[in-house]
């Protein structure tokens, strides 16, 4: 078993985790400790779950699918933060980016668990 520093999933989500926080960081006021941290809070939680679902194998498939799930509420919460003119479009496509390879590496994660989850 890989350690879970090594993935690539892991690489790509710890990545968007610092995109996040830079982003947040000039968030106002307002938005900062509501919106800014469910986000910030929202991407610590998928790094969490890699690290779950690389060191418990029986429940993996139960923690990717989370990582999935989960992803569709940063991907809400960032279209809301751009649509409200609180990160610029520059940032948004990156975060845009780093969402779309999380979200493509967990199904793919997702496919090889679900044969042995099954057994």
């Amino acid at each position: 078993m890989a350690q879970y520093q090594h993935l690539p999933i892991y690489k790509a989500t710890y990545e968007l985790l610092q995109q996040v926080t830079r982003v947040v960081k000039h968030f106002p006021r307002d938005f900062k400790h509501t919106l800014g941290a469910k986000l910030r809070d929202e991407v610590a939680d998928l790094v969490v779950f890699i690290y779950k679902a690389n060191s418990f194998i029986k429940d993996r498939a139960k923690y990717v699918s989370l990582i999935v799930e989960r992803m569709q509420v940063v991907e809400l919460l960032t279209r809301l933060s751009k649509d409200m003119q609180l990160m610029s479009v520059k940032a948004f496509s990156e975060i845009v980016m780093l969402t779309d390879s999380v979200v493509r590496q967990a199904q793919g994660w997702l496919k090889t668990v679900k044969p042995l989850s099954a057994e």
